[in-house]
């Protein structure tokens, strides 16, 4: 299983080489076989060996150059980092990204091989037309995209369930899940208000390869118990 935390906008450089430290340690002592990934804030990035795997939240299809605000290659280099989130609904909704921008992006990053953590979801109002509206509609976050990328990891995130406490019933992430399927054989995550007390059920859905968390990642306990749990769920 794959279990990811997205750190968004929290945590300071140095919060974050003690939460990395502890978790290291935590997948170390307990033999931790599970794909455990972090994605600090930007700023955030540190150099980092062993079981645990730092991401990047973003960066912009350029090895360098004159792109204010950005990052490229050539900074993610430094770190060491080869693994990137692309299409996060934050990024599209709030910040504004097409999908002909993360499809650039999703190109550039692919080319050069990094492991590519892709977000797909519906909002709200999608979700409340029916299943058949809301497939359409993350279908429609596939177009331009390898979906038999080797190194592609796909993470279904229904935007309404980002940081609401609010989570579909199981019936429904496992219909969602089983659709999606069918469009990519990549492992395919689910994300939207994972917590310490349904990331096992979560887990245990059929087509669920793993989790994407947010705010409940930043406890590095609790998120250390998650990968604890699908440690224990595929023994």
């Amino acid at each position: 299983m794959i279990i990811a935390g997205n750190f968004k906008t929290n945590l300071t450089r140095n919060q974050t080489e003690v939460y990395v430290e502890a978790l290291e340690s935590f997948l170390e002592k307990n033999d931790i076989s599970q794909d455990v990934v972090v994605f600090p804030a930007t700023s955030s990035l540190i150099s980092h060996k062993g079981r645990l795997i730092l991401g990047t939240q973003n960066a912009y299809g350029t090895v360098n150059g004159a792109f204010t605000g950005e990052i490229g290659v050539e900074q993610l280099d430094e770190f060491g980092v080869k693994t990137i989130l692309i299409g996060h609904s934050e990024r599209r909704h709030v910040l504004g990204e097409t999908q002909e921008d993360i499809v650039k992006k999703f190109n550039f990053y692919k080319e050069l091989g990094y492991k590519i953590f892709y977000c797909v979801g519906e909002p709200l109002e999608v979700r409340e037309r029916g299943e058949n509206d809301t497939l359409n509609y993350i279908f429609s976050q596939y177009e331009g995209i390898d979906t038999e990328y080797e190194n592609l990891v796909i993470a279904y995130e229904p935007v309404w369930a980002i940081g609401t406490g609010l989570t579909p019933t199981v019936d429904d992430v496992a219909s969602i899940h089983k659709a999606l399927k069918s469009k990519s054989k990549a492992p395919l995550l689910y994300g939207g208000s994972v917590k310490l007390n349904n990331v096992e059920e979560l887990l245990s859905v059929d087509n669920v390869d793993g989790v994407l968390v947010g705010g409940a990642s930043l406890i590095v306990q609790d998120f250390a118990k998650m990968c604890e749990v699908a440690q224990n769920l595929e023994k």
